[in-house]
């Protein structure tokens, strides 16, 4: 079995062919797998997500991915963690109870504010304000790029240090984060059109 360049974990719960066909637009292969030697061997880790976030953390626990995903992290491999898939790395999350993320980074996930007017789940584009241009996920990208969002929840990380990019719903949140080869992004940069594309093309030149 051959060692995979980019490995997008499979926990049950993602849109993970979509982000394996924006890879290959790309010019770039990538796997699909559920397990976790494979993504333990791969050169780089994506770890998508749509679903709820406990559900998601039972499954990758139950399956082994957690320590599969914490052990390439921790190795220094090149990991981008895609809407659900950021939020599991903090501390943890509000979503229907109090549930513990994998708690790589300090942080709480938690829902939009009920306000008139706003609508909840989150679904649209949104222009990102960059707070750390240099991240090499940015690279190339226009200053006033934008991605599409569908969540309800976002991250609010104890670490502001951590924030690579934030976005306005209405007030400022958390779009992205990015401390040495660790890349996460609470829009779906697979969704994302052009922009997103140049995206997980700049993540698979790492």
């Amino acid at each position: 079995m051959s060692r995979p360049e980019i490995a997008i974990v499979d926990y049950g719960m993602a849109n993970l062919r979509s982000v394996q066909k924006a890879f290959e637009a790309v010019g770039f292969a990538a796997v699909v797998t559920s397990d976790a030697y494979r993504v333990g061997e791969a050169a780089k880790v994506v770890l998508p997500g749509v679903g709820a976030f406990g559900d998601a953390m039972a499954e990758l626990h139950g399956s082994g991915l957690s320590a599969a995903v914490t052990g390439q992290i921790a190795a220094g491999k090149p990991f981008l963690g895609i809407c659900l898939g950021m939020q599991m790395l903090f501390t943890r999350s509000h979503e229907d109870g109090l549930h513990a993320g994998l708690n790589l980074y300090p942080g709480e996930v938690v829902r939009f504010p009920r306000q008139p007017r706003l609508k909840v789940p989150h679904m649209g584009w949104n222009t990102l304000r960059l707070t750390q241009p240099k991240c090499p996920l940015f690279t190339d990208l226009p200053a006033d790029a934008a991605f599409y969002f569908v969540h309800s929840y976002y991250v609010e990380p104890t670490d502001e240090t951590l924030i690579a990019a934030e976005f306005d719903y209405p007030t400022q949140c958390c779009a992205a984060t990015w401390r040495d080869n660790v890349f996460t992004t609470q829009f779906h940069p697979e969704k994302s059109q052009g922009v997103g594309l140049a995206m997980l093309k700049n993540f698979a030149r790492l």
